[in-house]
Protein backbone atom coordinates (compact mmCIF):
# COMPACT_ATOMS: atom_id res chain seq x y z
CA UNK A 1 0.00 0.00 0.00
CA UNK A 2 1.23 3.55 -0.52
CA UNK A 3 0.48 6.81 -0.35
CA UNK A 4 0.99 10.56 -1.01
CA UNK A 5 3.41 12.80 0.37
CA UNK A 6 0.45 15.18 1.63
CA UNK A 7 -1.38 12.40 2.99
CA UNK A 8 1.43 10.84 4.62
CA UNK A 9 2.53 14.30 5.98
CA UNK A 10 -0.55 15.01 7.34
CA UNK A 11 -1.45 11.30 8.86
CA UNK A 12 -2.33 11.44 12.11
CA UNK A 13 -1.86 8.20 14.28
CA UNK A 14 -4.35 9.57 17.31
CA UNK A 15 -7.40 8.02 16.53
CA UNK A 16 -5.96 4.67 15.15
CA UNK A 17 -4.38 3.56 18.25
CA UNK A 18 -4.61 -0.43 18.51
CA UNK A 19 -4.83 -2.79 21.21
CA UNK A 20 -2.05 -3.96 23.01
CA UNK A 21 -1.33 -7.73 23.36
CA UNK A 22 -2.39 -8.47 27.24
CA UNK A 23 1.73 -9.77 28.46
CA UNK A 24 2.39 -5.80 28.23
CA UNK A 25 0.93 -4.97 30.85
CA UNK A 26 2.51 -7.36 33.07
CA UNK A 27 5.17 -6.20 36.35
CA UNK A 28 7.51 -8.49 37.88
CA UNK A 29 6.05 -10.01 40.81
CA UNK A 30 9.41 -8.04 42.71
CA UNK A 31 8.02 -5.02 40.86
CA UNK A 32 6.57 -3.43 45.04
CA UNK A 33 10.37 -4.50 46.51
CA UNK A 34 12.68 -3.64 43.15
CA UNK A 35 13.19 -0.38 41.30
CA UNK A 36 11.69 -1.60 37.69
CA UNK A 37 12.18 0.30 35.10
CA UNK A 38 9.32 -1.26 31.32
CA UNK A 39 11.35 -0.27 27.96
CA UNK A 40 9.51 -0.75 24.49
CA UNK A 41 11.94 -1.45 22.06
CA UNK A 42 11.62 -1.09 18.43
CA UNK A 43 12.07 -4.82 17.48
CA UNK A 44 10.19 -7.89 16.21
CA UNK A 45 12.10 -9.99 19.05
CA UNK A 46 14.71 -9.86 21.66
CA UNK A 47 17.92 -9.67 20.06
CA UNK A 48 20.51 -13.19 20.61
CA UNK A 49 21.11 -13.38 23.75
CA UNK A 50 24.49 -15.91 23.02
CA UNK A 51 27.19 -13.03 23.34
CA UNK A 52 26.77 -11.78 19.73
CA UNK A 53 23.20 -9.40 19.37
CA UNK A 54 21.49 -9.71 15.89
CA UNK A 55 18.91 -7.08 14.46
CA UNK A 56 21.85 -4.69 13.95
CA UNK A 57 24.02 -2.15 15.96
CA UNK A 58 21.34 -0.52 17.80
CA UNK A 59 20.20 -4.29 19.59
CA UNK A 60 24.12 -3.80 21.37
CA UNK A 61 22.69 -1.82 23.91
CA UNK A 62 19.75 -4.45 25.06
CA UNK A 63 21.33 -7.82 24.86
CA UNK A 64 24.97 -6.63 24.42
CA UNK A 65 26.84 -4.30 26.65
CA UNK A 66 24.15 -5.08 28.92
CA UNK A 67 25.18 -8.77 29.49
CA UNK A 68 28.99 -8.78 27.75
CA UNK A 69 31.35 -6.92 27.80
CA UNK A 70 34.31 -5.98 24.87
CA UNK A 71 37.84 -5.99 25.21
CA UNK A 72 37.78 -2.04 23.93
CA UNK A 73 34.86 -0.35 25.08
CA UNK A 74 33.39 3.21 23.65
CA UNK A 75 32.80 5.84 26.16
CA UNK A 76 28.85 6.21 26.61
CA UNK A 77 28.09 7.57 29.72
CA UNK A 78 28.70 11.61 28.25
CA UNK A 79 25.88 13.69 25.92
CA UNK A 80 27.66 16.62 25.15
CA UNK A 81 30.59 15.32 22.87
CA UNK A 82 31.28 12.23 20.95
CA UNK A 83 32.53 9.67 23.01
CA UNK A 84 36.04 7.88 22.73
CA UNK A 85 37.61 4.51 22.43
CA UNK A 86 38.32 3.67 26.32
CA UNK A 87 39.44 0.63 28.16
CA UNK A 88 36.93 -2.62 28.91
CA UNK A 89 38.08 -5.88 29.56
CA UNK A 90 41.58 -4.79 28.26
CA UNK A 91 43.18 -2.26 30.04
CA UNK A 92 45.62 -1.16 27.09
CA UNK A 93 46.49 -2.17 23.43
CA UNK A 94 49.13 -1.66 21.11
CA UNK A 95 50.18 -2.31 17.59
CA UNK A 96 53.72 -3.47 17.78
CA UNK A 97 56.38 -0.35 16.37
CA UNK A 98 58.21 -3.56 14.89
CA UNK A 99 55.24 -5.02 12.79
CA UNK A 100 51.99 -3.04 12.78
CA UNK A 101 50.05 -6.04 11.90
CA UNK A 102 50.32 -7.09 15.21
CA UNK A 103 48.21 -6.15 18.22
CA UNK A 104 49.13 -6.76 21.90
CA UNK A 105 46.18 -6.35 24.68
CA UNK A 106 46.55 -6.71 28.50
CA UNK A 107 43.90 -7.99 30.16
CA UNK A 108 42.00 -6.71 33.07
CA UNK A 109 42.64 -8.77 36.11
CA UNK A 110 39.88 -10.00 38.83
CA UNK A 111 37.30 -9.97 36.68
CA UNK A 112 34.09 -12.82 36.84
CA UNK A 113 31.90 -13.78 34.88
CA UNK A 114 27.99 -14.17 35.93
CA UNK A 115 28.83 -18.12 36.46
CA UNK A 116 31.66 -17.16 38.92
CA UNK A 117 34.14 -18.49 36.57
CA UNK A 118 37.40 -16.37 35.73
CA UNK A 119 37.84 -13.95 32.63
CA UNK A 120 41.11 -14.33 31.24
CA UNK A 121 43.22 -15.17 27.86
CA UNK A 122 42.24 -18.32 27.61
CA UNK A 123 38.55 -16.98 27.40
CA UNK A 124 39.37 -14.24 24.88
CA UNK A 125 40.90 -17.48 22.37
CA UNK A 126 37.54 -19.38 23.08
CA UNK A 127 35.71 -16.94 21.51
CA UNK A 128 37.35 -15.92 18.78
CA UNK A 129 36.89 -19.46 17.92
CA UNK A 130 33.47 -19.16 18.58
CA UNK A 131 32.98 -16.99 15.64
CA UNK A 132 35.95 -17.02 13.40
CA UNK A 133 36.90 -20.43 13.37
CA UNK A 134 34.21 -23.14 11.29
CA UNK A 135 36.32 -25.58 12.80
CA UNK A 136 36.05 -25.06 16.38
CA UNK A 137 34.02 -27.23 17.92
CA UNK A 138 31.82 -24.42 19.64
CA UNK A 139 31.54 -22.34 16.78
CA UNK A 140 28.40 -21.21 16.34
CA UNK A 141 27.46 -20.01 12.89
CA UNK A 142 24.16 -17.52 14.21
CA UNK A 143 26.90 -15.63 16.35
CA UNK A 144 29.52 -15.78 13.36
CA UNK A 145 27.21 -14.39 11.19
CA UNK A 146 26.66 -11.07 13.15
CA UNK A 147 30.24 -10.12 13.94
CA UNK A 148 32.62 -11.60 11.64
CA UNK A 149 31.36 -8.92 9.15
CA UNK A 150 32.35 -6.65 11.92
CA UNK A 151 36.05 -8.06 12.52
CA UNK A 152 37.53 -8.07 8.29
CA UNK A 153 40.80 -7.38 9.73
CA UNK A 154 40.94 -10.15 12.22
CA UNK A 155 43.67 -12.96 10.64
CA UNK A 156 44.84 -14.57 14.00
CA UNK A 157 44.77 -15.07 17.84
CA UNK A 158 47.67 -16.06 20.27
CA UNK A 159 47.62 -16.07 23.73
CA UNK A 160 50.83 -14.80 24.97
CA UNK A 161 50.36 -15.64 28.39
CA UNK A 162 47.43 -15.63 31.19
CA UNK A 163 46.79 -11.71 30.80
CA UNK A 164 47.91 -11.22 27.41
CA UNK A 165 46.71 -12.16 23.78
CA UNK A 166 48.06 -10.89 20.47
CA UNK A 167 45.90 -10.77 17.56
CA UNK A 168 47.20 -10.28 14.01
CA UNK A 169 45.94 -8.39 11.54
CA UNK A 170 45.32 -9.19 7.29
CA UNK A 171 47.44 -5.48 6.66
CA UNK A 172 48.42 -3.13 8.95
CA UNK A 173 45.06 -1.46 9.89
CA UNK A 174 45.34 1.79 12.28
CA UNK A 175 41.79 2.15 12.85
CA UNK A 176 41.75 -1.72 13.94
CA UNK A 177 40.87 -0.90 17.91
CA UNK A 178 37.11 -0.02 16.70
CA UNK A 179 36.76 -3.39 15.28
CA UNK A 180 36.84 -4.73 18.74
CA UNK A 181 34.19 -2.75 19.72
CA UNK A 182 32.02 -4.96 18.18
CA UNK A 183 33.39 -7.99 20.08
CA UNK A 184 31.64 -9.52 23.18
CA UNK A 185 33.28 -11.77 25.18
CA UNK A 186 30.64 -14.74 26.39
CA UNK A 187 31.89 -17.36 29.34
CA UNK A 188 33.57 -20.70 28.04
CA UNK A 189 32.37 -22.37 31.58
CA UNK A 190 29.03 -21.72 31.14
CA UNK A 191 29.08 -23.28 27.55
CA UNK A 192 30.65 -26.37 29.09
CA UNK A 193 28.29 -26.27 32.14
CA UNK A 194 24.93 -26.35 29.84
CA UNK A 195 25.86 -29.31 28.00
CA UNK A 196 27.68 -27.35 25.06
CA UNK A 197 24.31 -26.19 23.56
CA UNK A 198 23.94 -22.82 22.56
CA UNK A 199 20.25 -23.12 22.52
CA UNK A 200 20.60 -23.61 26.34
CA UNK A 201 23.25 -20.78 26.45
CA UNK A 202 20.84 -18.98 25.07
CA UNK A 203 18.14 -19.02 28.22
CA UNK A 204 20.83 -18.94 30.70
CA UNK A 205 23.59 -16.83 29.47
CA UNK A 206 27.09 -15.73 30.72
CA UNK A 207 29.36 -12.55 30.75
CA UNK A 208 30.99 -9.96 32.40
CA UNK A 209 28.36 -7.36 31.98
CA UNK A 210 26.87 -5.16 34.42
CA UNK A 211 23.36 -7.36 34.15
CA UNK A 212 22.23 -10.85 33.85
CA UNK A 213 19.62 -12.00 32.36
CA UNK A 214 16.50 -13.39 34.93
CA UNK A 215 14.10 -14.47 32.27
CA UNK A 216 13.50 -14.10 28.10
CA UNK A 217 10.23 -15.05 26.38
CA UNK A 218 11.55 -14.73 22.93
CA UNK A 219 9.18 -11.92 20.77
CA UNK A 220 7.97 -10.63 24.18
CA UNK A 221 10.31 -9.53 26.62
CA UNK A 222 14.27 -10.20 28.30
CA UNK A 223 14.00 -9.02 32.18
CA UNK A 224 17.51 -7.98 32.96
CA UNK A 225 18.54 -7.61 36.56
CA UNK A 226 21.30 -5.94 38.42
CA UNK A 227 24.78 -7.54 38.74
CA UNK A 228 25.74 -6.25 42.33
CA UNK A 229 29.39 -7.89 41.35
CA UNK A 230 30.30 -5.80 38.50
CA UNK A 231 33.68 -5.13 38.04
CA UNK A 232 33.53 -1.69 36.91
CA UNK A 233 31.57 -0.23 39.87
CA UNK A 234 30.99 2.98 37.54
CA UNK A 235 28.85 1.16 35.35
CA UNK A 236 26.39 -0.71 38.03
CA UNK A 237 23.21 -0.10 36.83
CA UNK A 238 20.82 2.14 38.83
CA UNK A 239 17.41 -0.07 38.53
CA UNK A 240 17.40 -3.03 39.85
CA UNK A 241 15.37 -4.74 37.17
CA UNK A 242 15.09 -3.49 33.42
CA UNK A 243 12.05 -4.99 31.55
CA UNK A 244 12.79 -5.07 27.70
CA UNK A 245 9.31 -5.16 25.73
CA UNK A 246 9.10 -6.39 22.40
CA UNK A 247 7.29 -3.34 20.05
CA UNK A 248 7.97 -3.12 16.59
CA UNK A 249 5.36 -1.16 15.70
CA UNK A 250 5.76 2.60 16.58
CA UNK A 251 2.04 3.87 17.20
CA UNK A 252 1.10 0.73 19.68
CA UNK A 253 4.73 1.27 21.28
CA UNK A 254 4.02 5.45 21.83
CA UNK A 255 0.07 4.26 23.27
CA UNK A 256 2.05 1.47 25.16
CA UNK A 257 3.76 4.76 27.20
CA UNK A 258 0.95 6.81 26.99
CA UNK A 259 -1.17 4.14 28.95
CA UNK A 260 1.66 3.39 31.36
CA UNK A 261 1.88 -0.10 30.26
CA UNK A 262 6.18 0.59 29.68
CA UNK A 263 8.04 4.01 31.04
CA UNK A 264 10.25 4.22 28.40
CA UNK A 265 10.81 3.94 24.61
CA UNK A 266 12.25 4.16 21.29
CA UNK A 267 11.55 5.96 18.68
CA UNK A 268 8.24 7.16 19.61
CA UNK A 269 5.40 7.63 16.54
CA UNK A 270 6.05 11.40 15.54
CA UNK A 271 2.84 12.64 15.11
CA UNK A 272 2.34 11.50 19.04
CA UNK A 273 5.23 13.50 19.96
CA UNK A 274 3.02 16.34 20.97
CA UNK A 275 0.65 14.29 22.43
CA UNK A 276 3.76 12.87 24.40
CA UNK A 277 4.66 15.89 25.82
CA UNK A 278 1.14 17.01 27.06
CA UNK A 279 1.11 13.77 28.82
CA UNK A 280 4.65 14.88 30.69
CA UNK A 281 6.89 12.47 29.05
CA UNK A 282 10.31 13.97 28.16
CA UNK A 283 11.54 13.83 24.24
CA UNK A 284 15.76 12.69 24.66
CA UNK A 285 17.56 12.60 21.26
CA UNK A 286 21.23 13.71 20.38
CA UNK A 287 23.77 14.07 17.50
CA UNK A 288 23.82 10.52 16.49
CA UNK A 289 26.17 9.04 13.94
CA UNK A 290 23.91 6.94 11.89
CA UNK A 291 22.51 7.60 8.04
CA UNK A 292 19.39 5.96 6.68
CA UNK A 293 19.93 5.33 3.01
CA UNK A 294 19.53 3.34 0.06
CA UNK A 295 22.61 0.91 -1.05
CA UNK A 296 22.32 0.55 -4.43
CA UNK A 297 23.60 -2.22 -6.92
CA UNK A 298 26.35 -1.19 -8.96
CA UNK A 299 26.11 -5.12 -10.45
CA UNK A 300 25.94 -5.17 -14.68
CA UNK A 301 22.44 -5.17 -15.41
CA UNK A 302 21.17 -2.58 -12.52
CA UNK A 303 20.01 0.54 -14.35
CA UNK A 304 21.86 1.96 -10.88
CA UNK A 305 25.36 1.61 -12.87
CA UNK A 306 24.07 5.17 -14.49
CA UNK A 307 25.41 7.84 -12.33
CA UNK A 308 22.62 10.27 -14.25
CA UNK A 309 19.93 7.91 -12.14
CA UNK A 310 21.72 7.76 -9.58
CA UNK A 311 21.82 11.28 -8.82
CA UNK A 312 18.60 11.66 -10.05
CA UNK A 313 16.93 9.80 -7.16
CA UNK A 314 19.07 11.88 -4.86
CA UNK A 315 17.81 14.99 -6.58
CA UNK A 316 14.28 13.73 -6.19
CA UNK A 317 13.72 13.89 -2.55
CA UNK A 318 12.86 16.89 -0.10
CA UNK A 319 14.33 15.97 2.70
CA UNK A 320 13.17 18.98 4.43
CA UNK A 321 9.62 16.82 4.10
CA UNK A 322 11.11 14.01 5.31
CA UNK A 323 12.64 15.68 8.70
CA UNK A 324 8.83 17.08 8.78
CA UNK A 325 7.36 13.39 8.74
CA UNK A 326 9.55 12.37 11.61
CA UNK A 327 8.08 15.56 13.04
CA UNK A 328 11.48 16.92 12.99
CA UNK A 329 13.17 13.88 14.64
CA UNK A 330 15.70 13.61 12.14
CA UNK A 331 18.55 16.00 10.37
CA UNK A 332 18.63 16.26 6.04
CA UNK A 333 21.55 14.18 5.41
CA UNK A 334 23.60 15.47 2.33
CA UNK A 335 26.09 12.43 2.63
CA UNK A 336 27.31 9.39 4.62
CA UNK A 337 28.23 11.38 7.75
CA UNK A 338 27.14 14.83 8.94
CA UNK A 339 29.01 18.19 7.20
CA UNK A 340 30.38 18.47 10.64
CA UNK A 341 32.27 15.86 10.26
CA UNK A 342 35.97 15.46 9.81
CA UNK A 343 35.37 13.01 6.99
CA UNK A 344 32.96 15.13 5.05
CA UNK A 345 35.48 16.80 2.97
CA UNK A 346 34.32 18.76 -0.16
CA UNK A 347 32.22 17.31 -2.58
CA UNK A 348 31.52 18.37 -6.11
CA UNK A 349 27.82 17.04 -6.51
CA UNK A 350 25.52 19.02 -4.21
CA UNK A 351 22.88 16.44 -2.54
CA UNK A 352 19.87 18.28 -2.78
CA UNK A 353 15.97 18.66 -3.76
CA UNK A 354 15.92 19.75 -7.15
CA UNK A 355 13.23 17.65 -9.33
CA UNK A 356 13.48 19.52 -12.72
CA UNK A 357 17.30 18.43 -12.31
CA UNK A 358 16.10 14.96 -11.35
CA UNK A 359 13.50 14.99 -14.13
CA UNK A 360 16.91 16.21 -16.58
CA UNK A 361 19.02 13.34 -15.99
CA UNK A 362 16.26 10.21 -15.72
CA UNK A 363 15.44 12.40 -19.68
CA UNK A 364 18.98 11.38 -20.79
CA UNK A 365 18.95 8.10 -19.49
CA UNK A 366 15.92 7.12 -21.67
CA UNK A 367 13.13 7.61 -18.85
CA UNK A 368 10.20 9.73 -17.93
CA UNK A 369 6.68 10.33 -15.87
CA UNK A 370 5.44 8.39 -18.65
CA UNK A 371 8.04 5.83 -19.51
CA UNK A 372 9.47 5.14 -15.89
CA UNK A 373 12.17 3.27 -14.61
CA UNK A 374 10.93 0.09 -13.50
CA UNK A 375 13.01 -1.41 -10.33
CA UNK A 376 12.63 -3.24 -7.29
CA UNK A 377 14.07 -2.38 -3.45
CA UNK A 378 14.14 -4.56 -0.35
CA UNK A 379 12.92 -2.70 2.31
CA UNK A 380 12.46 -3.35 6.60
CA UNK A 381 8.91 -3.69 8.20
CA UNK A 382 10.50 -1.79 11.11
CA UNK A 383 13.52 -2.30 13.60
CA UNK A 384 16.02 -0.35 15.32
CA UNK A 385 17.93 2.00 13.59
CA UNK A 386 15.19 2.09 10.43
CA UNK A 387 13.42 4.83 11.85
CA UNK A 388 9.69 5.02 10.44
CA UNK A 389 10.74 2.69 7.85
CA UNK A 390 7.20 2.14 6.02
CA UNK A 391 6.12 5.58 6.19
CA UNK A 392 9.33 7.15 4.96
CA UNK A 393 9.73 4.78 2.36
CA UNK A 394 6.11 5.30 1.00
CA UNK A 395 6.94 8.76 1.26
CA UNK A 396 10.09 8.82 -1.18
CA UNK A 397 8.46 6.36 -2.97
CA UNK A 398 6.10 8.92 -4.07
CA UNK A 399 8.39 11.67 -4.60
CA UNK A 400 10.60 9.33 -7.33
CA UNK A 401 7.50 8.34 -9.01
CA UNK A 402 7.34 11.89 -10.16
CA UNK A 403 9.83 11.69 -11.52
CA UNK A 404 9.98 9.05 -13.49
CA UNK A 405 11.30 6.43 -11.16
CA UNK A 406 8.81 3.44 -10.47
CA UNK A 407 9.57 1.16 -7.33
CA UNK A 408 8.20 -1.71 -5.93
CA UNK A 409 9.17 -2.55 -2.47
CA UNK A 410 9.42 -5.97 -0.85
CA UNK A 411 9.14 -5.47 2.70
CA UNK A 412 10.67 -7.58 5.48
CA UNK A 413 11.59 -8.52 8.89
CA UNK A 414 14.36 -6.42 9.61
CA UNK A 415 17.03 -9.78 10.02
CA UNK A 416 16.13 -10.65 6.61
CA UNK A 417 17.31 -7.27 5.35
CA UNK A 418 20.28 -7.61 7.33
CA UNK A 419 20.88 -11.38 5.64
CA UNK A 420 20.87 -9.81 2.47
CA UNK A 421 23.08 -6.71 2.95
CA UNK A 422 25.28 -9.39 4.37
CA UNK A 423 24.78 -11.35 1.16
CA UNK A 424 25.66 -8.52 -1.38
CA UNK A 425 23.41 -7.51 -4.47
CA UNK A 426 25.00 -10.80 -6.38
CA UNK A 427 23.49 -12.62 -2.76
CA UNK A 428 20.63 -15.14 -2.83
CA UNK A 429 17.66 -12.74 -1.66
CA UNK A 430 19.00 -10.19 -4.04
CA UNK A 431 19.12 -12.11 -7.16
CA UNK A 432 15.78 -14.58 -6.21
CA UNK A 433 14.11 -11.25 -5.74
CA UNK A 434 15.50 -8.73 -8.86
CA UNK A 435 16.01 -6.47 -5.93
CA UNK A 436 18.44 -3.96 -6.92
CA UNK A 437 18.98 -1.91 -3.73
CA UNK A 438 18.85 -2.61 0.13
CA UNK A 439 17.41 0.25 2.89
CA UNK A 440 19.56 -0.47 5.23
CA UNK A 441 20.38 2.14 7.70
CA UNK A 442 23.57 2.39 9.55
CA UNK A 443 26.23 3.22 12.12
CA UNK A 444 29.17 6.21 10.91
CA UNK A 445 31.06 6.62 14.18
CA UNK A 446 34.34 5.71 12.89
CA UNK A 447 35.89 5.69 9.24
CA UNK A 448 35.33 1.79 9.32
CA UNK A 449 31.70 2.21 9.76
CA UNK A 450 31.07 5.17 7.43
CA UNK A 451 33.36 4.16 4.67
CA UNK A 452 35.80 1.55 4.93
CA UNK A 453 33.37 -1.86 4.93
CA UNK A 454 31.16 -0.05 2.10
CA UNK A 455 33.72 1.71 -0.53
CA UNK A 456 36.91 -0.90 -0.66
CA UNK A 457 36.98 -3.67 -3.21
CA UNK A 458 38.57 -6.48 -0.73
CA UNK A 459 34.69 -5.69 1.48
CA UNK A 460 32.70 -6.85 -1.36
CA UNK A 461 29.70 -8.79 0.37
CA UNK A 462 29.34 -11.45 1.39
CA UNK A 463 33.52 -10.67 2.87
CA UNK A 464 32.43 -7.46 4.07
CA UNK A 465 29.14 -5.29 3.41
CA UNK A 466 30.35 -3.74 0.20
CA UNK A 467 26.58 -4.71 -0.54
CA UNK A 468 26.48 -2.44 -4.06
CA UNK A 469 29.92 -4.39 -5.44
CA UNK A 470 31.98 -0.98 -5.53
CA UNK A 471 35.39 -1.03 -7.31
CA UNK A 472 37.19 1.89 -7.61
CA UNK A 473 41.14 1.83 -7.87
CA UNK A 474 41.41 5.82 -6.45
CA UNK A 475 39.29 4.84 -3.58
CA UNK A 476 41.17 1.73 -2.61
CA UNK A 477 44.60 3.73 -2.50
CA UNK A 478 43.14 5.98 -0.46
CA UNK A 479 41.72 3.72 2.19
CA UNK A 480 45.21 1.77 1.71
CA UNK A 481 46.84 4.60 2.72
CA UNK A 482 44.94 5.67 5.44
CA UNK A 483 44.70 2.04 7.12
CA UNK A 484 48.88 2.64 7.05
CA UNK A 485 48.77 5.98 8.94
CA UNK A 486 49.19 6.20 12.49
CA UNK A 487 48.54 10.37 12.24
CA UNK A 488 44.95 11.02 12.96
CA UNK A 489 44.96 14.09 11.47
CA UNK A 490 45.96 12.55 8.05
CA UNK A 491 43.32 9.87 8.58
CA UNK A 492 40.91 12.15 8.76
CA UNK A 493 41.98 13.92 5.38
CA UNK A 494 42.17 10.80 3.60
CA UNK A 495 39.17 9.66 4.54
CA UNK A 496 37.38 12.98 3.62
CA UNK A 497 38.74 12.15 0.16
CA UNK A 498 37.01 9.11 0.07
CA UNK A 499 33.76 10.16 1.38
CA UNK A 500 33.97 12.95 -1.27
CA UNK A 501 34.02 10.39 -4.39
CA UNK A 502 31.57 8.24 -2.69
CA UNK A 503 29.20 11.51 -2.80
CA UNK A 504 30.30 12.68 -6.38
CA UNK A 505 29.93 9.03 -7.67
CA UNK A 506 26.12 9.02 -5.89
CA UNK A 507 27.22 5.59 -4.59
CA UNK A 508 23.92 5.66 -2.07
CA UNK A 509 20.52 7.49 -2.10
CA UNK A 510 21.54 9.67 1.19
CA UNK A 511 18.12 10.54 3.16
CA UNK A 512 18.47 11.84 6.78
CA UNK A 513 20.61 11.49 9.87
CA UNK A 514 18.77 10.12 12.58
CA UNK A 515 18.53 11.61 16.00
CA UNK A 516 17.83 8.48 18.04
CA UNK A 517 15.13 9.89 19.49
CA UNK A 518 13.20 8.37 22.80
CA UNK A 519 10.51 9.42 24.97
CA UNK A 520 10.50 9.04 28.85
CA UNK A 521 7.69 8.84 31.49
CA UNK A 522 7.81 10.17 34.82
CA UNK A 523 8.60 7.46 36.59
CA UNK A 524 12.47 7.42 34.47
CA UNK A 525 14.36 9.65 36.95
CA UNK A 526 17.61 10.13 34.58
CA UNK A 527 19.04 8.79 31.39
CA UNK A 528 22.16 9.80 29.32
CA UNK A 529 21.75 9.44 26.05
CA UNK A 530 25.48 9.35 24.54
CA UNK A 531 25.86 10.67 20.22
CA UNK A 532 26.19 6.66 19.24
CA UNK A 533 24.22 4.37 18.24
CA UNK A 534 25.67 2.71 21.31
CA UNK A 535 23.78 3.56 24.66
CA UNK A 536 24.26 2.45 28.41
CA UNK A 537 21.18 1.38 29.72
CA UNK A 538 22.84 1.52 33.11
CA UNK A 539 22.66 5.10 33.50
CA UNK A 540 18.25 4.41 33.35
CA UNK A 541 17.66 6.03 37.04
Amino acid sequence: MSFSRRALLGASGLATLPALPAPWAIRPAAAQAERVLRYGISMADIPQTTGQPDRGAGAYQFTGTTLYDPLVAWEMDVADRPGKLVPGLATAWEADPADRKKWVFKLRPDVKFHDGSAFDADAVIWNFEKVLNPQAPHFDNRQAAQVRPRLPSVASWRKIDAMTVEVTTRTVDSIFPYQMLWFLISSPAQYEKLGRSWERFAAEPSGTGPFRLARLVPRERAELVRNPDYWNKARLPKVDRLVLVVAPEAVTRTNALLTGQVDLIETPAPDLVPRLKQAGMRIVENVTPHVWNYHLSLLEGSPWRDLRLRRAANLAINRDEVVALMNGLAKPAVGVVDPSSPWFGRPEFQVKYDPDAARRLIAEAGYSKSSPLRTKFLIATGGSGQMLSMPMNEYIQSAWREVGIEVEFQAVELEVLYTCWRQGAAGEIARQGNITANNVAYVTSDPLYALIRFFHSNQVAPTGVNWSHYKDAETDRLIDTALNTFDPAEVDRLMAKVHERVVDQALLVFVVHDTNPHALGRAVRGYTQAQHWFQDLTTLA
